[in-house]
């Protein structure tokens, strides 16, 4: 019975006792956060709570009583309205933002890839032709030395032929020194003359 006796104690109450109800206090900066936007814009004003039965007599009383502050809240309706409109604006450009940001970024890893696939091509490509080059110069090298090697191989036979030609000359010249001796010596032994006189003479 002591809850049955709580409700009609509410109903007695007069409007003129329950607190004044105050307009939404004007927002004095612009939330950046896009969660706080969120919860601004989920919220439902207070005005739509639902009320029991109870209280449609006071509810009518009370919007008597809330006409002089109506004009307030218009105000702040319309001041929580442009809040609004300028919250989804940042929003709406802090988002066009992120997008170019990503793009730029997205361009940049892109041109990045494709720099460094290109050096990369050109270093194999380079390394190839320095290898390519390097076997190239070997090979050279190699001829070079057989060449060298045949070269030097000639030149020590044509110093040996010319050795044995010149041991050859001398020894004729030998022979014909000793003959040329022999036969001044028998002219001598004998007396004769030699039939075969130098040019000179």
């Amino acid at each position: 019975m002591a809850e049955e006796e709580e409700p009609k104690k509410v109903d007695n109450v007069t409007p003129s006792e329950q607190p004044p109800r105050l307009p939404d206090p004007e927002p004095t900066e612009a939330p950046k956060d896009v969660a706080e936007e969120k919860s601004l814009i989920a919220l439902p004003p207070t005005e739509e709570i639902e009320k029991p039965a109870d209280y449609t007599e006071s509810a009518a009383l009370e919007t008597e009583a809330a006409e002089p502050t109506e004009e307030k809240s218009t105000e702040s309706s319309v001041n929580r309205d442009a809040v609004l409109a300028r919250v989804e604006t940042e929003k709406r450009i802090s988002l066009i933002k992120a997008w170019e940001e990503s793009e730029k970024t997205k361009a940049e890893n892109k041109a990045y890839k494709k720099l460094s696939s290109i050096d990369a091509w050109e270093k194999s490509k380079k390394g190839a032709l320095e290898s390519e080059l390097k076997r190239i110069e070997e090979k050279i090298e190699k001829r070079r030395a057989e060449y060298v090697e045949k070269m030097k191989n000639k030149v020590a036979l044509i110093h040996k032929e010319a050795e044995e030609k010149k041991a050859i000359v001398e020894a004729k010249r030998g022979e014909e020194l000793l003959k040329a001796e022999e036969t001044a010596a028998k002219y001598r032994t004998t007396g004769a003359t030699p039939k075969k006189i130098l040019g000179c003479f």
